[in-house]
């Protein structure tokens, strides 16, 4: 029987466990995957603590794991575009997890997978790469701005300061010492959380930035709020109170489009999603090192 990773109540991690579970089978406009790769994003741990469940319809147990990556193994009644074996990305259907080893997607929640990326590279798309992408689209930021990214070294941040450097945007991040490495590759300058950190930013950044980013929330949101010169151009993928500073939330397509360019760009070597690749069987230490804010770019299980 296939293997999942699930949460049987809200609350911390002492509520997740494996357990084995019929196959699961397509409806119409349904298609079975077989997992290969799963991403691990805050909103796994989130959504397990019941922070959503106020609004958010969740049968339990639940499964985690809201990116995937595999192969078609199964279709549904009237699924079109799609074949027996072919390689996949994108996201599970309601109901369904990722951090399992086969799951249900639907026919308009998934995109091809191209040759030239791996699925454990393809499962860090779907919601880490689309959110920057998403966000940078929201700001629309031209060549020679600046950006300043809070949280620079998680999925999203990694992805976005990619995307903003391949447009010609200067981009700065903040981010713990032990980042400085990773964020540099990426071609973004370092500016440390920590204590001093307001005046770094003052230093680093004197006139300010044309658009902030921030992937943490308060904060660190208020923290960096007053650097912008424009609040209309200033957007968090994490906290609602970025309102009180004149900006707005991210506003996400969650389209195949977004997906299958993103796909296209990793592919052509524009996006590397620098993922940390973690075993099925230690998805609770990756959710863990998720939850504790500070991963080294993606984490993604690899199922498969």
């Amino acid at each position: 029987m296939p293997k999942v990773f699930r949460f049987r109540d809200y609350g911390g991690p002492d509520t997740q466990e494996f357990a084995e579970v019929d196959r699961p089978r397509p409806g119409p406009g349904e298609i079975l995957v077989q997992v290969r790769a799963a991403g691990v994003n805050p909103v796994d741990h989130k959504v397990r603590s019941g922070m959503f469940k106020g609004f958010q319809s969740r049968q339990l147990p639940s499964e985690f794991g809201s990116e995937v990556a595999g192969v078609v193994a199964e279709l549904g009644a009237g699924v079109e575009g799609f074949s027996l074996g072919d390689e996949v990305l994108g996201w599970p259907a309601p109901g369904h997890g990722a951090f399992s080893e086969y799951t249900v997607v639907t026919g308009d929640s998934v995109v091809a997978k191209p040759a030239g990326i791996g699925f454990v590279e393809a499962a860090a798309l779907p919601v880490a790469a689309a959110t920057a992408y998403d966000g940078l689209t929201q700001l629309g930021l031209t060549g020679g701005q600046s950006l300043l990214i809070t949280g620079i070294g998680g999925g999203v941040g990694v992805a976005a300061a990619q995307l903003a450097r391949h447009a010609g945007v200067r981009v700065f991040g903040t981010a713990s010492e032990a980042k400085r490495d990773l964020v540099e590759s990426l071609g973004a300058t370092l500016i440390p959380y920590g204590d001093g950190e307001a005046e770094r930013l003052r230093q680093v950044l004197p006139d300010g930035v044309d658009a902030i980013f921030d992937l943490v929330g308060k904060p660190a949101l208020a923290a960096v709020a007053g650097m912008v010169t424009d609040p209309a151009r200033l957007i968090s993928a994490a906290s609602p109170d970025v309102a009180r500073f004149g900006g707005a939330m991210i506003r996400r397509d969650r389209g195949t489009r977004v997906l299958a360019e993103v796909a296209r760009l990793a592919a052509e070597g524009v996006l590397d999603p620098h993922v940390s690749i973690v075993k099925f069987e230690q998805a609770p230490a990756a959710i863990a090192a998720v939850e504790s804010g500070h991963p080294l770019g993606k984490v993604v299980l690899r199922i498969g």
